[in-house]
Formats: structure tokens, sequence, C-alpha cells
């Protein structure tokens, strides 16, 4: 008869196996492709009313510079539904802007992001092997596929791809996606993108100063990311959260911040918090005509 000790021991080492093989299965193999074209081609999803739609364009295409694409009317939705389209390319990052005339299907308008990829079919298998839900399953647009997807924490972005494959000069600076999760949700979340990705860690700091999110004295966790997708900056907080953190979807490097806001002011931007003076940025958050909230900073020379 084996003794106790023997038989715990050997149900231990089976249920660690278990456990390892459990872990093996969620975590996408090293030699997956890479799927990220590139930053340029990733863009902000903001969704305007038809009324505010030629006052943001000209009002964000002031303050950041750049051209805006003709408007299309199209049907972008897997479900019947009208909207304007249109493109908005700028030195310091990519917006795809919608001005719906019928009702919104739902998800959209709840997803942040537009990701290029380089094959729909091997996205989608790879956000799922991370731990991704496919919340939109593929579907045809004019010009190629796309696909919603939802993180750990919530989190939603699109994934699409062009039958012909678009061509954008590189950005001037790559902007930052801005997500704010839960501590429940963090590790999954960071975990899930960086297997999706390709992505690496460039700062997991567990005591920021939380003056950049309206908390002035107290700390937070805030994990910045990098990948083939661009730039990502995790906000790991408690959801008590000051207005209007939390709101501003896309961080803006800008070169000079005191003159982006001056030409901002001019064009109609409302400056939505005071000036946060971090060890290596100072920032604003701003809301545009039509409601799109963002997060404008120029780095600090180190």
């Amino acid at each position: 008869m084996i003794g106790d000790h023997r038989v715990t021991r050997i149900l231990f080492l089976l249920l660690l196996t278990m456990a390892s093989n459990a872990i093996a299965r969620d975590v996408a193999p090293a030699n997956e492709p890479q799927i990220g074209v590139g930053a340029q081609y990733d863009s902000t999803h903001v969704y305007v009313k038809a009324a505010d739609f030629d006052r943001f364009v000209n009002s964000l295409t002031s303050t950041l510079g750049g051209k805006a694409s003709p408007r299309i009317p199209s049907t972008l939705t897997p479900t019947p539904s009208k909207a304007d389209f249109q493109f908005i390319l700028t030195p310091v990052g990519t917006l795809s802007t919608f001005a719906f005339s019928t009702a919104i299907p739902y998800p959209f308008g709840l997803e942040r992001t537009g990701w290029l990829v380089t094959d729909m079919d091997l996205a989608l298998k790879a956000a799922r092997d991370n731990g991704a839900e496919v919340i939109v399953d593929k579907w045809p647009d004019p010009i190629g596929y796309d696909a919603i997807i939802q993180w750990p924490g919530g989190i939603k972005m699109q994934l699409y791809w062009h039958f012909k494959a678009p061509k954008y000069d590189p950005l001037e600076a790559v902007p930052e996606t801005r997500a704010y999760v839960s501590r429940d949700a963090a590790d999954a979340f960071i975990t899930s993108i960086l297997g999706f990705s390709h992505g690496r860690v460039l700062s997991d700091d567990r005591e920021a100063d939380a003056t950049e999110i309206g908390r002035p004295g107290e700390t937070f966790r805030r994990v910045r990311l990098e990948s083939n997708f661009g730039k990502l900056q995790v906000n790991v907080t408690d959801g008590h959260l000051p207005y209007p953190f939390g709101y501003e979807i896309t961080g803006y490097e800008v070169k000079d911040l005191d003159a982006t806001l001056a030409k901002a002011k001019v064009s109609g931007v409302s400056i939505l918090s005071t000036r946060y003076a971090g060890a290596d940025r100072n920032s604003v958050i701003v809301e545009f005509p039509g409601g799109y909230i963002a997060e404008l900073h120029q780095l600090r020379a180190q």
C-alpha cells in the first residue's frame, strides 16, 4: 500500500502538470507570425454628430496638422446602417471619424481604435489564443475585412485588413493608446496584449504620480507598452477618477505643448485639466469640438 504522504505527493505532481499544460495551451506560441503593420496604420475611432463633423476635422487638423481624406458615405457595419466616414492623417496620429445618419448598431461606437493586420484570420486566431473575445466576427466592407475584439478588462478595438495594402508615411511621433483598467484585470489585459502584438514592456511603475490622472498626493500603477501597433499606456486604478480622466482615448506627442495649446484654443478646443508636469513629460487633457477628448504631451529632454 502506498503511504499517505506518497499519495499526496503524486496528486500534487499530477495537479501541477495539469496546471502547467493548461497555461501552455493559453499562451500563444513564440513562433507566431507578426501581424502588426505599423503605427501609422492604426487609427483612433471618433464618432461625432453630422452637425459637428466639419468643426471637429478643421479643429483637429489646425491643432495637430495633417489633412483629411474626402468624406465618403458608407455602410461600415455588418448590419444595415449609414454613416459618413472621413480618414484624418496627422503627423502624430491617425483618426477614423464617423457620423451616422441612422442608429448606430451595437457595439459600434464602443471600440477605441482600429488596428491594421497582415491577415485577418491569423489575427483573430491570435486574439482568441491570447484571451480576447471576438465580439463581432469578421465581415466584409467595401475595401477589406473587419472584426471587433474585446480584451480582458472590457477594452474593445477593431481589427481591419485591406484587399490592397495601404501605404502611409511613418509618423513624426507615435501616439499612445490610453487604457484604464481595474487592478483585477490589469495583468490579464497586459499579458493578452503583449502576446497578441509581440510587444514589450517599456516601463511598469507601481508608484507613479497620480497627479497625472487627477489625484495629486496619491500613486497608481502605470504600464507603458510598445509594439508594431504603436504605444499603449495602461493606467491601473480603483476607478475613482475625476472628470475627464478615463475619457481620453489617445495621447498625442507634440514638439511644443505651449504652441500646440495656443493653436488649439484658436480652433475651439477646450482645456479640461490643469497642466501636469511629470518626470518625463508635460501633459494636459483637451476636448475638441464634437466631444472628442484626448491627451496632449511634450516629452522632457532626458
